[in-house]
């Protein structure tokens, strides 16, 4: 292959797996509690985007606080916010994801 075509396939390859799904299969149980949510200011509502309020992540040693964000709206669907759910004693992080409906 040209190395122009073969740098072409490469783009194209990379741009079709961006548009794929990331929501994966992780799952995520600790024992240690997350801390209580922070309280955000949420902006103004922005036309075409969804407001993803912020949550506690854990990095594998503690918890980190991500900041809410603006996310491209997808029509037909709606956003499930990232939440701890305690379950067995460990506390489960579902991650935040879109729903149909």
């Amino acid at each position: 292959m040209k190395p122009n075509r073969l740098i072409a396939a490469t783009l194209v390859t990379l741009a079709a797996a961006a548009a794929l799904p990331t929501q994966a299969g992780v799952r995520l149980d600790v024992d240690i509690a997350p801390p209580a949510p922070r309280e955000e200011v949420v902006p103004e509502p922005r036309p075409g985007y969804v407001w993803a309020p912020g949550y506690w992540n854990y990095d594998g040693r503690q918890h980190v606080w991500v900041g809410g964000h603006w996310i491209h709206e997808r029509r037909g669907q709606h956003w499930v916010a990232d939440r701890w759910d305690q379950r067995d004693g460990h506390y489960h992080h579902e991650r935040g994801h879109w729903e149909r409906g």
